[in-house]
This record gives C-alpha cells, structure tokens and sequence, in this order.
C-alpha cells in the first residue's frame, strides 16, 4: 500500500513560519535589549529622594562609588582618579557643547559626605554647575508592608 499525501506539493505557508518566528524573535530584542544597559556603565546605589529630576540635553554623568581613601570614581563611562577628574573637567570645559552642560553627580550609599563634599567643590571649581542624583522615593501609601525601607 503507498501513502500519498493530500497537500499540494509546495505549501508555501509552512516554509513561511520559521522566518516568521525569527523575525519576530529578532524584532523583540531589538525592543527590550536596551532595557539591560545601564545608563553610564557603573552601578551605585543612590540614595532616595522626594523630588524628581529634570533631563537635561547636555550633561556629565559623574559616578562617585564607595571607598575612603581613593572612591571609584568615573566620568561618562571612564574610570577617573581624583587628581585626574579636574584634568577631565577642564579639558570638557574648552569644548562649546559642554562648557554649558551640567554635572549630575551619582553618589553611593556607602560613600562618606567628606568625599562627596570634596568631589563637589572640584565639579564647582571647575566652573560647571552641580545636580545631585537619587533614586525617586515610593509614598508611603504604595509601599509594601512585608519590604522593609533598608532593603
């Protein structure tokens, strides 16, 4: 006895599938990739505050991490010394562009306020302008019972 089968002998909608299923599969991860990225490739945690932060067109993202005697500290994506950071900040200061841009200094948690201070005054002495960063804070009322604040 010999099977014969009843398609037609291209169905073209099966072969159409598979590059369906692709392209769909490659079209989601061009959406949600950029969700993974972190903004300025160094991560701290910031403390939380009640006021929102404005964009800003022009902007220095400077990263200050944890540490007492030498921080971690980072300019854009760029790991940078304390005594290099005035280097930095002057050289970004001749450009146009960025001599009108405002510095928004990401401190840790764990980073004292002498250096944050002294972080601060070199930003300022360098003639730009100064915005702290923090993590925008839940009301109370949105707040889950069983999540404590220090988590």
């Amino acid at each position: 006895m010999k099977l014969e089968t009843t398609l037609n002998e291209r169905p073209g909608f099966l072969h159409a599938l598979p590059l369906f299923d692709l392209f769909m599969l490659v079209t989601l991860l061009l959406f949600i990739g950029p969700m993974f990225l972190s903004q300025s490739g160094v991560s701290v945690e910031v403390p939380s505050s009640q006021f929102q932060m404005q964009r800003y067109r022009e902007s220095i993202v400077v990263t200050l991490g944890p540490g007492e005697v030498e921080p971690s500290l980072h300019v854009g994506r760029q790991a940078v010394s304390l005594r290099e950071l005035q280097e930095k900040l002057d050289a970004l200061k001749t450009d146009e562009v960025m001599s009108r841009a405002i510095v928004l200094l990401k401190t840790d948690i764990g980073t004292t306020v002498g250096m944050e201070r002294k972080v601060s005054e070199i930003i300022l002495k360098s003639g730009f302008r100064l915005a702290l960063v923090g993590r925008s804070e839940i009301p109370t009322e949105l707040q889950d019972p069983a999540i404590s604040p220090a988590e």
